[in-house]
């Protein structure tokens, strides 16, 4: 890696640059990037490097409260957009930069560079300067990352994951000039830093640190006049324009500056300062300062964010505290006994350790009255034969009276719960007090909360490899990138690991990479002598409350990635209230996390840990089975447009929780891409059932939305184990299900094929409504094919049997098709009647897709006979409908016949607002026939306006997009 933040060039390795506009070159070649959304998914991919991040993440990252009509449907075109981009001659998944996982997507770092990765090593090398006394090597270090930066961070990049990350590295920008200038300062180098920081302080105007560093720079400049300026202009602004007055840190540099304190100016920073002349007079010579910090991690990486937090200046005029929780083994003791000992010269007077055991196996939480005694012993106030009191309240007040004089640094590892904290904070101004929990404590009251995420991969990486050594070969990097993803990047886990595989040979790393991958032996493989991550999850498992804990197991058992309330009601029969409590509390434990808001998941290590302890409760397990797979069952019917009649067996398509097929499609949406991975879930575990009936369920719901691939999946899923079904019909309904799939894409044979052996099976049991369903499908592909004779023969005899069985739904689909055999051979008044009849019945099941399917050929066939009002009318109703179900092909053509409707009306610019609609909805869907035939229509009303120009445009768009795209998506 070349030094000082150059990229490397030549190669084909890729080269990230977001502190600046985002760039990213191959070799020396600059490549193009496409759209800003595209930039800005690509954005919350890279700044997660080696972390799987879901569609719906990427759809609020990217579009924020607004996202496009197709929802997370359009998040694999821009993936695929990208990897044709960022992977030359490639396009598919296959060993691209971006890995599809289960649940989203995420950058594999392998052969990639980024800046950002490059500044968190020069960062690192400036604090390890600053740390050994090196100021001259950490500034040139500071200067070396400042130089990374090229205007503002991911600018043009729009979306709230952008903003946010934005406004991170700008104020982490900030963060690294005062170090820097904080060092430059105390090397007697002042004249080097007051142009940048007249500079930053224009633009910064109310940043107080950076007005406090420029006086101090100007008073080193023999410049006490400007110094005084500057405070008056801060002081000025912050009262005019914020109604307040300057802090503590501002106040003290300019009483300083007045004084002429040299020591306290030129010196070290006030940050690590204080005054203490209104204090007590208290003789700290004759006092043993203690510091009872424990030693420090080996090879503490990362967290430069979360130390930014701790580190910040707390108030001199009360008791600071700052929180860190987070799941187990994740690092809080190690993160605070880090930020303690950078602080530990701003606290003269100590630093106290107390551990409460709150999580600790084999040990009971240590009570306030035990550690309050333990304290006191610690400042002198007791000795070992004075400390039987057990009156909390007396040695509470004891404790304060004690540090009322003193400032010192308290940190509390490991509490359980607020009340253990409480009586243990000290009474001294500008003491500061760092607690760790495995709980939120949101009883307590902190000025600053870090809740703590495992490592990210880069982290994960450098950790694991200063633990284990080595040489830093390409195989041996390799493994340890592997290692660290096996151990989903929790600090326990690779510390673990690292341990087992110490100056071990290089076989020792891939072996240990083998056993890991068995998620049976995982947790125990995890395990060296006291330490251990499945110890660490047992116990905050085993302090969870009885309901908590059979939440807990269930969730392991979860079909899919994220989860949200309505699945654990399902898992367990709780009702939705009672699923949102339980979840926020185990979210409060820190054993589930928030993905989004009303949707959760657990860490990797913390599912298999859920899982091995649901295998003790088999029962339990299998009601929770099945309790989840048939809330999909139900939702995937209850979303069908195809009514009741069509799934006579398994749970009725009408059960609770869902109100209406809206409300169960919406939450079918939210699962996003995992529906096939439900199916196979419940193949894999032997509910056989519940897999083909959600498989048949699903088949309206995804290949209205154009996902026939998905579609076809999940019923190749089951089908080779439909014999084993309870469900005689199973084989017949997922045979009518494929060959509609295929049909519906326009591969008539496949269909036919289908059609015919669930035809053969249907009759073979005797099921009415297969037959007819099979039947009808056949009629409609057949006509679809060219053969209009036959198939209404066939739809005669699907009508026949819907009839006899009292299924309305088929009723609706035969005429509605009769209606358009008539219409192809120009029969347009029984056309008519036929559609008049489909959309009255078809109003009154109050069914939304077939009914815009029939309101769609009406429309047509008005415009055919030249009624364009009525044909804009019937089209305008079906275009609402089909948005509505989320059909896109159907919303796509419906907008492409009204938009023909507008122009026999002679409304072009509505024509061309049609078309630019139709266009939009298919835009996630490059390569089809319909997008190629919209693109080309789209210059049709600029030619009727006479605009020339404009129109062969964009038929010639049309004709170069079309042959570019005549590919498959891969």
């Amino acid at each position: 890696m070349p030094s000082m933040g150059e990229p490397p060039t030549g190669g084909s390795r890729l080269r990230f640059a977001v502190l600046g506009p985002l760039r990213v070159w191959r070799g020396d070649v600059q490549l193009d990037l496409g759209p800003v959304r595209q930039q800005a998914l690509l954005t919350a991919l890279l700044l997660r490097p080696g972390t799987t991040v879901s569609r719906q993440q990427l759809l609020d990252g990217v579009w924020g409260p607004e996202p496009p009509g197709t929802g997370a449907k359009v998040i694999p075109v821009y993936v695929h957009q990208l990897r044709r981009r960022l992977d030359p001659g490639r396009g598919s998944a296959s060993g691209s930069l971006i890995v599809t996982e289960r649940g989203g997507y995420r950058i594999d770092p392998r052969n990639v560079w980024t800046d950002v990765a490059r500044l968190r090593e020069i960062v690192t090398e400036a604090h390890a300067g600053r740390d050994s006394g090196d100021l001259a090597a950490a500034v040139s270090a500071w200067s070396a990352a400042l130089e990374l930066f090229h205007g503002d961070p991911l600018s043009g990049i729009p979306g709230p994951f952008a903003e946010a990350e934005r406004l991170r590295l700008s104020e982490h920008r900030l963060a690294l000039v005062r170090d820097k200038v904080e060092c430059q300062l105390q090397l007697g180098r002042h004249a080097e830093v007051v142009g940048e920081l007249f500079a930053l302080s224009e633009t910064h105007p109310h940043n107080e640190s950076l007005a406090a560093l420029l006086m101090r720079a100007l008073y080193a400049g023999n410049r006490q006049a400007d110094a005084l300026s500057v405070f008056a202009k801060v002081r000025r602004r912050l009262v005019q324009e914020q109604g307040a007055e300057p802090g503590g840190e501002l106040r003290r540099v300019h009483e300083a500056v007045l004084r002429a304190d040299e020591s306290f100016l030129v010196g070290a920073s006030p940050r690590a300062r204080r005054s203490t002349d209104q204090r007590p007079a208290v003789d700290r010579a004759l006092r043993r300062v203690r510091n009872e910090l424990p030693v420090g991690v080996n090879g503490f990486t990362g967290r430069n964010h979360e130390l930014e937090v701790l580190l910040a200046p707390n108030d001199d005029q009360v008791v600071t505290v700052r929180a860190v929780d987070g799941m187990a083994g994740v690092g809080k003791t190690a993160l605070v006994v880090r930020a303690a000992r950078a602080m530990q010269d701003r606290f003269p007077d100590g630093c106290l350790f107390v551990d409460l055991h709150g999580h600790r196996q084999g040990r009971e939480a240590a009570t306030p009255q035990r550690v309050l005694r333990r304290l006191l012993r610690a400042v002198g106030d007791i000795t070992e034969g004075d400390d039987a009191s057990h009156d909390l309240d007396g040695l509470a007040a004891s404790w304060r009276a004690a540090t009322a004089v003193l400032r010192l640094i308290l940190v509390v590892d490991d509490a359980c719960a607020a009340q253990q904290v409480r009586p243990l904070l000290p009474a001294g101004p500008g003491s500061l007090v760092l607690v760790t929990s495995r709980q939120r404590l949101t009883g307590l009251d902190a000025d600053r909360r870090v809740s703590l995420a495992p490592l990210d991969m880069d982290e994960a990486v450098a950790l694991l490899t200063r633990v284990v050594g080595g040489t830093g070969s390409d195989p041996e990097r390799a493994a340890v990138r592997e290692l660290a993803r096996l151990c989903d990047r929790l600090p326990l886990a690779l510390r673990v690991v690292g341990a087992r595989v110490q100056s071990r040979p290089l076989w020792a790393l891939e072996r240990m990479a083998v056993r890991l991958a068995d998620d049976e032996r995982r947790l125990g493989e995890l395990t060296v002598e006291d330490r251990g991550v499945e110890t660490a999850f047992r116990v905050s498992y085993d302090q969870l409350p009885d309901a908590e804990r059979r939440a807990f197991r269930v969730l392991g058992l979860s079909p899919t990635v994220e989860f949200d309330p309505l699945t654990l009601a399902a898992m367990l029969e709780l009702t939705r209230t009672d699923a949102e409590r339980v979840l926020e509390s185990l979210v409060e434990a820190s054993l589930v996390q928030q993905a989004v808001t009303g949707r959760y998941r657990l860490h990797d290590l913390v599912a298999l840990y859920a899982r091995r302890v649901a295998a003790r409760y088999p029962a339990e397990a299998a009601a929770a089975r099945t309790g989840v797979f048939r809330l999909y069952v139900v939702a995937a019917r209850r979303a069908s447009d195809w009514g009741p009649f069509a799934f006579p067996t398994g749970p009725p398509a009408d059960t609770a929780p869902f109100a209406d097929w809206e409300e169960a499609a919406a939450w079918l949406d939210a699962v996003g891409g995992e529906l096939v991975d439900v199916v196979a879930h419940a193949a894999a575990v032997g509910h056989v059932d519940d897999a083909g009936w959600l498989a048949g369920g699903l088949c309206d719901y995804l290949t209205r939305q154009g996902r026939y691939h998905e579609c076809r999946a999940a019923i190749e899923i089951v089908l080779p184990l439909a014999q084993q079904s309870t469900d005689q019909r199973m084989v017949c309904e997922l045979r009518t299900c494929m060959g509609i799939a295929y049909g519906l894409q326009g591969h008539y044979e496949q269909a036919r094929r289908w059609l015919g052996d669930a035809l053969e099976s249907s009759r073979r049991i005797g099921d009415v409504i297969e037959e007819a369903r099979a039947l009808g499908s056949l009629g409609i592909f057949m006509n679809a094919a060219g053969e209009p004779a036959e198939a209404a023969v066939l739809l005669a005899r699907s009508a026949d049997l819907a009839q006899g069985a009292e299924d309305d739904w088929l009723a609706v689909m035969y005429l509605a098709n009769v209606g358009a055999i008539h219409h192809q051979v120009g029969e347009h008044d029984k056309a008519q009647e036929c559609y008049a009849a489909s959309v009255s019945l078809a109003e009154r099941i109050g069914r939304p897709r077939i009914l815009s399917k029939t309101l769609f050929r009406l429309g047509a066939l008005q415009l055919d006979r030249g009624h364009c009002a009525q044909a804009a009318d019937a089209l305008s109703r079906a275009a609402a409908l089909a948005e509505r179900v989320g059909d896109i092909p159907l919303f796509a053509a419906v907008l492409g016949r009204l938009a023909a409707a507008e122009e026999c009306l002679g409304n072009l610019a509505r024509a061309a607002q049609c078309h630019s609609r139709a266009l939009a909805a298919v835009g996630e869907r490059p390569g089809t026939r319909l997008k190629a035939e919209i693109r080309n229509r789209l210059g049709w009303p600029q030619a009727a306006t006479e605009d020339l120009v404009q129109a062969r445009d964009r038929f010639e768009a049309a004709i170069a997009r079309s042959r570019t795209e005549s590919g498959k998506l891969a």
